[in-house]
């Protein structure tokens, strides 16, 4: 048995950046013979496809986004570290070199409504997210931080659905709007708490 003389998981990264910056279907295996330096024949034995590479990819994104997990456990009340959260996101979106949005919005949009496999990966990532943030919030509630009258879980998934919408949304409007815009809907986001 030969001993492959690449690390998967470093493919996988370099394909994430392909995938995350041309999009799925606009990425030919071409590109991603250039993005991971890896032979065709090379990346067909490792992944089977071009589908299965882009798979791997959005499972290594899933593993990159627990810097977002880790701002929320930082210490703070729950507005505090929601809003940390949120203004992490409209930073990034206020960056012109990695406006990209999100990997995993950006799948949604483009694969999961015609793939399950895309589907699944999209929906883990989401729940994980939503996951911290219901415990983030019933623990305020529980501690008269925030109202009790709300589901912590409602309240966690419009969180999650509204950094998606920072992501998908700023990516249409102008340099000098933007900043501004993401400023009102991370306002507006906490104030629902």
């Amino acid at each position: 048995m030969r001993t492959k003389d690449f690390e998967p998981d470093d493919v996988a990264d370099a394909a994430m950046h392909v995938f995350w910056q041309r999009g799925y279907a606009a990425t030919s295996v071409q590109d991603l013979v250039d993005g991971t330096g890896l032979g065709r024949g090379s990346l067909y034995n490792a992944f089977g496809s071009k589908q299965g590479l882009y798979e791997a990819a959005l499972r290594r994104y899933h593993d990159l986004t627990i810097a977002n997990l880790e701002l929320l456990a930082r210490p703070g009340t729950a507005r505090e570290r929601i809003g940390r959260l949120l203004d992490f996101i409209a930073d990034d979106e206020l960056c012109e070199a990695t406006r990209r949005g999100c990997l995993v919005a950006n799948a949604s949009l483009e694969m999961a409504g015609q793939d399950e496999a895309v589907a699944e990966l999209v929906r883990r990532n989401f729940q994980r997210l939503e996951k911290a943030l219901e415990k983030i919030l019933a623990d305020a509630q529980a501690t008269g931080e925030i109202d009790a009258g709300k589901s912590p879980r409602a309240l966690a998934r419009f969180i999650v659905t509204t950094i998606q919408g920072l992501r998908v949304v700023s990516k249409g409007n102008n340099a000098r709007e933007r900043r501004q815009w993401l400023a009102d809907v991370v306002a507006v986001a906490l104030g629902a708490l």
